[in-house]
């Protein structure tokens, strides 16, 4: 082949190449171009501007602040029997019945032990005047043995008038009588002791059956539930089963139930002071104090807004998806309509943004930490980045946007690719 031919043949295969490159240059620059979503059935906002209000809303329970809790007795016994139980809501007067429990062993035992108190009280009797008289016995012995010395000690004097012999056995005599006096006289405080020793022998038996009297008393007495203080009984639940599951819900205690020593039976709740007591997410702990005011309503009582406060936070419990943390709140003014147990919405306003930019959570997404939304352009919908300020479960604040500007309320990548690895909305995100 000449030269001349092959030199266009190497031009145009360069110029060939030369095309070749700047057309894979645009397709690259085409594809990185910002990309506009498809518009079709997407659901569509505007960015307000207002003032944002953020409040905290949990359902709770009520129960009295200062009940009065009747628990069973410790009165050494495993188990106890309710035998008379007031019914739940009863209104009773300070001193009344409550609950009661079956006496039947105690009484047993009190009967036992008065019999025992009766017959030790005997036994003190009698060695009290055994006493008395071994007492008399000893003081009559020693009386005997000084006389029979005063008498020796005379016979004594006699001897320089009598026989050596005779003088000689009045001797032994007198040596005699001393001795039995000295062992007399040495004898008799241990004897006396002896004789006190047996007396609190039986004295110790006589209190030991006085206490146990005594503890049957009060053992009786303390297995009936008085009310501390006028009110209406509130039944606690009997937990006492062999087995359980979530979600369970335990009976009533019931007459005939039995009841282990220190459980609470009953409560008389405090007309004048009430708790509210509700579980909030840990999201909005943060936004909670103790002393802040709270709107709270009773939904059996509706139409009627109480004030309560803050009280106590709670450590958080439960799983990582659904932690919580328990608050307590004081109503600031009781009513006669309410009731423990009774189920409550509480409500705190936690903070007011005024003119702040805001739109729907669900308009707000997120991935890899950044907040963006999709902004409704000429070609579709432009994927754009925003700072989030606050956000709650159905509004969010924001930056980077301006009022009216329209955005997406559904992520249109997916609803336009059919695509279901997008990035969440922020409320989703939330619940992560």
């Amino acid at each position: 082949m000449p030269v001349r031919q092959k030199k266009k043949w190497v031009g145009f295969l360069l110029a060939l190449a030369a095309a070749g490159a700047a057309a894979a240059g645009a397709q690259y620059a085409w594809k990185q171009r910002p990309q506009a979503a498809p518009s079709i059935d997407i659901p569509v906002t505007r960015v307000r501007r207002g003032a944002v209000t953020f409040t905290v809303s949990a359902r709770g329970f009520l129960q009295g602040g200062n009940s009065h809790m009747l628990a069973a007795p410790m009165t050494g016994s495993q188990q106890l029997v309710l035998t008379d139980l007031r019914r739940p809501g009863e209104l009773v007067e300070k001193g009344d019945v409550v609950a009661q429990f079956d006496t039947t062993d105690e009484q047993f035992r009190l009967r036992e032990a008065e019999a025992d108190l009766a017959e030790a009280e005997l036994q003190v009797a009698q060695a009290q005047h055994e006493m008395e008289a071994r007492e008399e016995e000893l003081n009559h012995e020693l009386i005997r043995a000084r006389t029979d010395v005063t008498l020796a000690e005379l016979e004594v004097r006699r001897n320089p008038l009598i026989a050596a012999l005779a003088a000689k056995q009045n001797l032994l005599t007198l040596e005699d009588a001393r001795r039995r006096l000295s062992k007399l006289e040495q004898d008799y405080p241990a004897r006396r002791a002896a004789a006190k020793a047996s007396i609190a022998i039986q004295d110790a038996a006589r209190k030991k059956a006085q206490v146990q009297r005594d503890v049957a008393r009060r053992n009786i007495e303390m297995m009936t539930l008085k009310a501390p203080a006028a009110g209406y009984v509130n039944v606690e639940r009997n937990t006492q089963s062999n087995f359980f599951f979530p979600g369970m819900q335990f009976p009533l205690f019931l007459v005939g139930d039995q009841v282990r020593a220190g459980m609470n039976v009953a409560q008389i709740p405090d007309l004048k002071s009430w708790e509210i007591t509700a579980k909030i997410a840990e999201q909005d702990r943060g936004h909670l104090a103790i002393g802040q005011p709270i709107e709270v309503t009773v939904i059996a009582l509706p139409g009627k807004t109480w004030r309560a406060k803050i009280k106590d936070l709670g450590g958080t419990t439960g799983p990582a998806w659904n932690r919580s943390f328990e608050c307590k709140m004081s109503l600031d003014e009781g009513s006669p309509d309410l009731r423990p147990g009774m189920s409550t919405r509480m409500l705190v306003t936690t903070q007011t943004i005024p003119q702040a930019l805001y739109l729907p959570a669900q308009a707000l997404f997120e991935s890899d930490g950044k907040h963006y939304v999709y902004q409704r352009g000429a070609a579709g919908f432009v994927r754009k980045t925003v700072s989030l300020v606050r956000r709650s479960e159905s509004q969010a604040v924001i930056e980077g946007l301006r009022e009216g500007e329209t955005v997406a309320l559904a992520n249109p990548e997916e609803r336009g690719a059919g695509r279901k690895d997008e990035p969440k909305t922020a409320t989703k995100a939330m619940g992560k």
